[in-house]
């Protein structure tokens, strides 16, 4: 029988001499196990960082899917989607103008019973009448930027705007007694409110917009000091002019003449940087505006005034109300 031990079959082991080739691989000593031991740990982190890339590299082909399906018009999961709204940055904060409607000057459509719904387009409550107009569906995804841009589920948002004559519900002459084109959704999983209205007007010395304010959660819409974010959409320039080529919207056509984003008391600023709305559809079927913005609950909410910043006092029906 051959001899095991003989140095032809054992002289080297991992292309290593043998400190001790007359004997077995476990009685080699000491210095040989640990340059063993060295010598596996090696393979082993060179295996470990080669599936850490390839982890990754399965990440950025998922989330370039994930960019692409949100380019096609499907809904995106996540992360994808928040590391671009967290490059935007936080949605500036702006004026809530004097017919904010929470209580903070005057009415407060927040405290009614039926307040939070989808469709807006009616009153409610006490009250009977409707708001007509061009159809319009509002999206607003709202990201959390304190945790990296998430979606922030959960939260409270409340919209409202004038309708096509350039009247506030609650407060403009011959719709004090209304409390339509007002409402409370809570967001979605995906950080998502909608809203089914009516495009607004363009009134005297403002550029068509939307007014929301993000609350942490729906019990927190009763008091309008706990919101976390009051700001305001912009509509684009091109669907505002096919709009108000429409009946019952005549008097905007002239006040959008009159008025540019970067002439905005509110939009003037940055021209609506991250405030301008997506929209798609015409005037038949209606359009619907979309916005991704970003709330940072780690500063300051500075919206809310009523005095600066353009506010409506130009829109029809009069002056607001008292200040707050």
């Amino acid at each position: 029988m051959a001899d095991h031990r003989s140095p032809s079959r054992t002289r080297a082991y991992e292309g290593r001499p043998l400190a001790r080739p007359h004997e077995e691989i476990v009685d080699q000593g000491l210095a040989f196990d640990v340059g063993t031991l060295l010598s596996r740990r090696r393979m082993l982190a060179f295996f470990g960082l080669g599936a850490a890339s390839a982890g990754l590299a399965a990440c950025g082909s998922d989330s370039a899917g994930s960019t692409a399906s949100a380019t096609s018009g499907t809904s995106t999961s996540g992360t994808s989607a928040a590391t671009a709204s967290a490059a935007a940055g936080e949605i500036p904060e702006e004026t809530a103008g004097p017919y904010p409607g929470d209580g903070s000057n005057g009415p407060d459509v927040l405290e009614q019973s039926g307040v939070v719904r989808s469709d807006i387009r009616s009153s409610f409550g006490d009250s009977t009448g409707t708001a007509e107009g061009v159809p319009m569906t509002l999206a607003l995804t709202v990201r959390d930027l304190a945790n990296g841009g998430t979606p922030f589920a959960g939260v409270a948002v409340y919209v409202w705007h004038c309708d096509r004559e350039g009247r506030y519900s609650m407060y403009s002459d011959g719709v004090t007694d209304q409390n339509y084109l007002r409402g409370v959704q809570v967001a979605d999983s995906a950080g998502t409110v909608r809203f089914t209205s009516i495009f607004p007007a363009c009134y005297t010395g403002r550029w068509p917009h939307i007014h929301f304010e993000v609350y942490p959660d729906q019990a927190s819409i009763t008091d309008s000091t706990k919101a976390i974010a009051t700001s305001q959409v912009a509509l684009p320039q091109d669907v505002s002019e096919k709009v108000y080529a429409q009946t019952g919207y005549a008097a905007s056509v002239n006040n959008l003449a009159q008025v540019s984003l970067d002439s905005d008391g509110v939009f003037g600023d940055d021209g609506a940087a991250t405030q301008l709305a997506t929209v798609t559809g015409d005037v038949s079927a209606g359009y619907a505006v979309s916005l991704t913005l970003g709330v940072d609950t780690s500063t300051a909410a500075g919206g809310g005034q009523v005095s600066g910043g353009g506010a409506p006092g130009g829109a029809p029906g009069g002056r607001a109300p008292g200040g707050r």
